[in-house]
């Protein structure tokens, strides 16, 4: 098949959803950034009525999603082919490269330290701050909420996409079509394009919240090294910086960008976990690492349904809510990227690959970085609580890895890792928006330069105003207020992925 050059008429740009989508885009950020204060009580307010009055409704399809996998990889529909290929697009370690980096960036790397603190001091199902059980509980749940369920999240929207694409032969990358199953004609007009535009939206929003806690991180890391005074000027300037190499990326392409940046942040990313874990209390993090995914798995069932109603916390809320929000929000984004990357797999290949690999890797920051970070704090080698309650999140990841051996290699190494992990993650988004305002893409061609490097500046937009408002409610805003439309557009593309299945057979 022909590649198509950027003014192939069968490339051309779908100028409605470009324009509307960039337009609302620019609505949001240039209010936020002149009303900080004003935006940050409307998002405030948007987070805690989603969360407390739809939050059921996350929970629930959640369930379903990783239920209704595990039954498509293990039955008759799992040995369909994606494509005509006997061969993949990419092998199995760029694919799982790709896949592990563009659906999750540098937030890896800053949960994956941090996040149990957050549970330790305030953790769930009525269990006492600080005790025993509840380093149990901290160290579980951000494996949970980065594991099964949340690649299943991922993994839905993909499968229903790739089998339209892939199998039916649809020749645009988009949820409209994935759609059409279920809504008919619809999906070629207004419901459709109002769909596509709902996606693009949600999708820079959703990478908001990443980027948003990339930037400080990063800035973080300068400041260590080189003394720069942590301003939102230098976040501003670390933004630049990541947008200028994502936009780099994406500019030389899928297989020659995306994929060799991918590969070459995983390597970095394991060599550093390896240095964590040889340096570091091998024996404490081997065991406890072993223990908090036993326990994980234990009690998946109890963590997947736990929805307090008795209203004892709202870390129901505030957690897993706003994760399984987050996923479901880039959940579209990674469907069309998955898709595109995925040509000769089956879907059991691609459900299996997704959940396994996924979580395997997310399961391995949490387990190093996350056990260290409790070392430091039970041995009084670094007051990991007290940096975070005090100086904030970045600080406290970066001190942890500035109390490493040669720390002056590490943190040098580490800071260009956050920046790899950020760029590939969002050199991603930005092919995957080209893509989505492209007519027309068939399997062998990718949407014009320059309209991946237009989306890749646009992504750098929103979390400047996101971070002048400070804090992490305003990034877990963002994602949540973005996420409703969005959980309805992907349960209809699971109904017409379903239909479709029935149809076909027959």
């Amino acid at each position: 098949m022909r590649r198509l050059q950027p003014d192939d008429p069968a490339a051309s740009i779908d100028w409605f959803i470009f324009i509307a989508s960039a337009a609302i885009v620019f609505a949001v950020c240039i209010p936020l950034g002149l009303y900080p204060e004003a935006g940050s009580v409307v998002l405030d307010a948007a987070f805690r009525f989603v969360t407390e009055k739809l939050g059921i409704g996350y929970i629930l399809f959640s369930i379903v999603a990783i239920g209704l996998l595990i039954y498509l990889a293990f039955s008759r529909f799992g040995a369909i082919r994606l494509g005509t290929q006997s061969r993949p697009d990419f092998g199995t370690f760029s694919w799982a490269a790709m896949l592990f980096c563009g659906g999750i960036g540098t937030s890896v790397l800053y949960w994956g330290t941090i996040e149990w603190a957050h549970y330790y001091q305030a953790p769930p199902m009525g269990v006492v701050p600080h005790s025993t059980e509840a380093l149990q509980w901290a160290m579980a749940y951000p494996i949970f909420h980065w594991g099964f369920t949340g690649w299943a999240l991922y993994c839905l929207p993909a499968i229903a996409v790739a089998y339209a694409y892939h199998v039916r032969g649809v020749r645009s990358l988009t949820l409209s079509a994935a759609c059409e199953p279920v809504i008919g004609e619809w999906a070629h007009r207004f419901p459709g394009r109002l769909i596509d535009m709902t996606y693009m939206i949600g999708l820079v929003g959703a990478c908001s919240t990443g980027i948003g806690l990339a930037v400080p991180l990063i800035a973080a890391c300068l400041e260590w090294l080189f003394g720069f005074p942590n301003t939102f000027g230098l976040k501003v300037v670390v933004i630049s910086l990541v947008t200028l190499v994502f936009a780099g990326s994406v500019w030389i392409g899928l297989e020659k960008g995306i994929k060799r940046l991918s590969n070459l942040a995983v390597w970095l990313a394991f060599t550093l976990l390896f240095f964590v874990l040889v340096t570091g209390p091998t024996v404490f993090i081997l065991e406890l690492g072993t223990a908090t995914f036993g326990f994980m798995l234990q009690k998946f069932v109890t963590m997947s349904t736990w929805t307090d109603p008795a209203g004892r916390s709202d870390f129901v809320e505030s957690w897993t809510v706003f994760y399984w929000a987050w996923w479901l929000a880039l959940g579209p984004f990674m469907g069309i990227f998955i898709t595109k990357i995925s040509g000769g797999r089956s879907l059991r290949q691609v459900i299996l690959g997704a959940l396994g690999f996924g979580t395997l890797g997310t399961s391995l920051f949490f387990l190093v970085l996350g056990s260290y970070a409790v070392h430091l704090e039970q041995s009084g080698g670094l007051a990991v609580l007290a940096t975070l309650n005090g100086a904030g999140a970045a600080s406290a990841v970066v001190d942890v890895m500035a109390s490493l051996p040669l720390a002056f290699l590490v943190l040098p190494l580490f800071g260009l890792i956050c920046v790899i992990f950020a760029a590939t993650s969002y050199d991603s988004a930005s092919y995957t928006l080209a893509s989505s305002t492209t007519r027309a893409l068939p399997r062998d061609a990718h949407p014009a330069r320059w309209n991946r490097v237009f989306w890749a500046v646009v992504l750098g937009l929103l979390p400047i105003t996101l971070i002048q408002i400070g804090g992490l409610r305003p990034l877990q805003s963002a994602v949540v207020a973005v996420s409703v439309p969005l959980l309805v557009v992907v349960g209809i593309m699971t109904v017409g992925l379903w239909k479709s299945l029935h149809q076909d057979e027959t």
